[in-house]
């Protein structure tokens, strides 16, 4: 699996893998509005990093996050020396492969190498295999940054800090998350 800065050319599968994702996790049920916002990909590589995981094979595109940096309209929680990532999102035939894990790790890779203290995150209150990985990545709850967008809608803060001797490292220098 390569993972990637996605190109013009990824974001359809994005946009549908995406949608995908979230319609089988049940966090598209009810009217959000939240399904047109996963599907306009574009301003995500625009105003923050969109990252694809490539599958070496076949080059199908297996999944997607966007990494934001303070001052990105896609960060919602990050304080001015932290990174964010939001809509993560695994093809549902690729996931148990892999995918999210290595796209959670090139973020941190990235947030470290912008020289950032920590990555925040929220992830629904429902969405309990992503809590599940990301707790076994070393993220840690900060319920005192949860919040709700609107009503039905819970998301829960999560933090990973990072090390003063992860910041500024080059991208692939960082050790494996949740191996400290």
């Amino acid at each position: 699996m390569i993972i990637r800065e996605a190109r013009p050319a990824d974001f359809e599968a994005v946009a549908r893998l995406t949608v995908e994702a979230y319609r089988a996790d049940g966090q598209l049920e009810g009217e959000t509005g939240y399904e047109e916002v996963l599907a306009d990909v574009a301003p995500r590589a625009t105003h923050g990093t969109l990252l694809v995981a490539i599958d070496e094979q076949t080059g199908q595109v297996l999944g997607g996050v966007t990494f934001a940096l303070p001052g990105s309209p896609y960060a919602q929680l990050a304080a001015a020396d932290e990174a964010e990532f939001r809509m993560l999102a695994v093809d549902p035939g690729a996931q148990g492969r892999g995918v999210a894990r290595s796209l959670v790790r090139a973020c941190l890779r990235r947030a470290a190498e912008h020289g950032c203290a920590a990555v925040t995150i929220c992830t629904r209150d429902i969405a309990k295999p992503a809590q599940r990985l990301y707790a076994g990545l070393g993220f840690r709850r900060v319920p005192e940054l949860d919040w709700s967008p609107m009503p039905g809608v819970d998301l829960l803060a999560l933090r990973y800090d990072l090390t003063p001797a992860d910041r500024g490292r080059p991208t692939g220098q960082l050790p494996d998350a949740g191996r400290r």
